[in-house]
């Protein structure tokens, strides 16, 4: 691998990790002002960070 390559994985990896932290803080956040809401906020928080998952593991490949 050339070193833009390593660096763009690298980037790819750092972004979604955030944004699946952010997620997770933000159901957290959400939970907690409505707790009787948490079985829905806690499927859409899991559906999205698989996506995003998902898609960082297409662009390491791409790469």
């Amino acid at each position: 691998m050339e070193i833009p390559a390593i660096v763009g994985a690298g980037l790819i990896v750092i972004g979604a990790g955030m944004g699946i932290g952010r997620i997770g803080g933000s159901a957290m956040e959400a939970i907690a002002r409505q707790p009787e809401a948490s079985g829905k906020i806690q499927t859409a928080m899991i559906i999205a960070a698989a996506l995003i998952e998902g898609i960082g593991f297409a662009a390491l490949f791409a790469v």
